[in-house]
């Protein structure tokens, strides 16, 4: 079997009008806005000073909110067209990262049929102005219900590890930041190319989304746009580096206190 797809966290384009959004599934819905200023946004390796009195696992983001029992179910189509079903689950516990940040655990789970081939436990943690901020992953990946790699896991605060941006508080074209940082694991960037865009999936029709273009300086060839809808979260992801992957909402729906807290490999 075909190993299971690799997941960057996004992607880099030039010209988007390259992709056709407005024919397949998004376009933009207006004058883009001027290019804003990444402010105090970390990028690359840049140290960061974080107080985990500032933060809090109550994550509202619009653009991502992570209410305990949340669950999001995707399905994505690699390059190669193998179908998966991706489940993304926010659960009621919480961990204290190694930098002192309490984050909540999010389990993020990746099956070919009945076959889980990656499973992960990512922590996330929203900060005073409202920024999702991503601080690290326990991941496996699996053959056969063997478990065959933990290569990508990372915890910021331990050997050199940094916490980066998943959603920015207040997102405008132009933005740019680290999503995370581990040398030679984990150095995935993302920038903010509109909030205008309408999207199509499964799960609906959304306006006024979100756009990023993100990359990975370990996978330079790696790229990936990714919209977010308002209220909803992630919805779209499109492989735009010369291949075909595609990965879309099919459902949101809510899930029991307890539910997602099983060992890597048997999520329920």
């Amino acid at each position: 079997m075909p190993p299971a797809p690799r997941r960057v966290h996004a992607a880099a384009l030039l010209v988007i009008a390259l992709v056709p959004l407005a024919t397949l599934t998004a376009c933009t819905g207006g004058t883009p806005a001027p290019p804003a200023a990444s402010g105090s946004l970390p990028r690359s390796d840049e140290p960061v000073d974080l107080d985990p009195a500032q933060f809090t696992v109550e994550i509202d983001n619009p653009y991502w909110p992570m209410k305990p029992g949340t669950r999001w179910t995707y399905r994505e189509l690699d390059p190669g067209g193998d179908a998966f079903t991706v489940v993304v689950t926010v659960t009621s516990e919480t961990k204290t990262v190694a930098n002192g940040v309490e984050a909540r655990i999010v389990r993020d789970t990746v099956s070919r049929g009945d076959e889980v081939v990656e499973d992960t436990f990512d922590w996330y943690a929203q900060d005073a102005d409202g920024a999702i901020w991503y601080l690290g992953e326990d991941t496996a990946e699996f053959e056969d219900g063997r478990l065959v790699s933990t290569e990508g896991s990372f915890e910021a605060g331990v050997d050199g590890a940094l916490a980066g941006i998943a959603v920015p508080a207040d997102p405008a074209p132009g933005m740019s930041y680290r999503q995370e940082y581990s040398a030679g694991h984990a150095e995935d960037s993302g920038e903010v190319l509109s909030v205008t865009e309408i999207v199509e999936v499964p799960d609906g029709f959304f306006r006024d989304a979100m756009l990023t273009r993100d990359t990975n300086a370990l996978e330079p060839d790696a790229a990936e746009l990714k919209l977010y809808a308002p209220g909803v979260g992630p919805v779209l992801t499109l492989d735009i580096a010369g291949g075909a992957g595609r990965e879309e909402l099919l459902s949101v729906t809510t899930v029991p206190d307890g539910t997602a807290l099983g060992p890597l490999g048997s999520p329920d």
